[in-house]
């Protein structure tokens, strides 16, 4: 199951305490009490893996390491270490309004708290033997929801049972669960073709907007897809209308969906004649038909000019 909604909680380190303490050696008499170390910072990184969410789903809470007390001899207190959370890109993070969008791109959700002073650091002129310290600072701690809004070059979308899952697995080797019934797929997949990211989005279906079927689970994903490939099975019996209810969930969901480039990709061309076919080219006339069991010529130069248009 595919998590892409979380609320966790977390907090940086606390910092270390600051020390009282003296030199004890002949004619080097003083204070040597040294300050305490940072807390770690919580840090959120960018990983490909959609499923980094999983580790979220038992555990919401996450503190970073404290800081060392000082020491004496004027020696500070080791920091404490970061501690590194693995989010999906495009992982969007309600309460601070940022997110991740590139694999290793770093945020620091919650700082650590500042060290304490050791009476190292209150030694002055007139204060030549001081025994204030402080003690570490808390970490910084906060409530936040972090929401997976999937950053694909192409997102494919259908009705169920259009091949969008055979068609992943035929052009990145993503291997998608493929069967004959509707919502085969249950969450998103995503497969790499040369320099392109593809997101196979799970089935619309009527009244998806509204919460039927899968609902707006999966439409979400749409979002940041940049282009969107439209697949129709060749061996339904109503082609415009299932365009029509895929554009119109897209539509009601977010109409600046329906403006993105669309390329309608028509599949399963060897279970029918070219009667059926030629019908098809004459409802749609600028689609790509497809079959998984042949070379597709015609997709492929297509995806090689978006693969070239995205490198300029």
């Amino acid at each position: 199951m595919l998590i892409d909604n979380i609320k966790i909680k977390v907090a940086g380190g606390t910092g270390g305490n600051g020390i009282v303490a003296f030199s004890k050696e002949m004619m080097c008499s003083g204070p040597t009490g040294g300050d305490g170390g940072d807390g770690g910072n919580v840090v959120l990184v960018g990983v490909e893996d959609i499923g980094a969410f999983k580790k979220f789903r038992y555990q919401k809470e996450f503190i970073a390491q404290k800081g060392q007390h000082g020491k004496g001899s004027s020696r500070t207190g080791a920091n404490g270490k970061d501690l590194i959370l693995e989010v999906p890109i495009g992982t969007v993070i309600h309460g601070i309004d940022k997110e991740i969008v590139k694999i290793g791109e770093t945020i620091v959700l919650a700082k650590g708290g500042r060290g304490g002073k050791g009476n190292a650091s209150f030694k002055s002129s007139r204060n030549v033997s001081p025994k204030q310290f402080t003690n570490g600072l808390p970490g910084e701690a906060k409530e936040v929801v972090l929401e997976l809004k999937l950053i694909a070059d192409i997102g494919l979308v259908g009705l169920p049972n259009t091949g969008k899952s055979s068609l992943l697995n035929y052009l990145t080797n993503a291997k998608s669960k493929v069967s004959n019934y509707q919502f085969t797929t249950l969450e998103p997949h995503l497969g790499v073709y040369k320099n392109l990211i593809l997101a196979d989005i799970p089935g619309i279906i009527e009244g998806a907007s509204t919460g039927k079927g899968l609902g707006i689970k999966f439409l979400r994903h749409i979002e940041r897809t940049k282009i969107i490939f439209h697949l129709i099975s060749l061996d339904s019996s109503d082609f415009v209308n299932d365009y029509n209810i895929i554009r119109k969930e897209l539509e009601s969901y977010n109409k600046l969906l329906t403006q993105k480039p669309e390329y309608i990709i028509a599949t399963k061309s060897d279970l029918v004649d070219n009667n059926i076919i030629s019908k098809f080219k004459n409802k749609f006339k600028d689609s790509i038909v497809i079959s998984i069991y042949d070379k597709n010529e015609e997709l492929f130069s297509l995806l090689a000019k978006i693969s070239k248009d995205k490198n300029v």
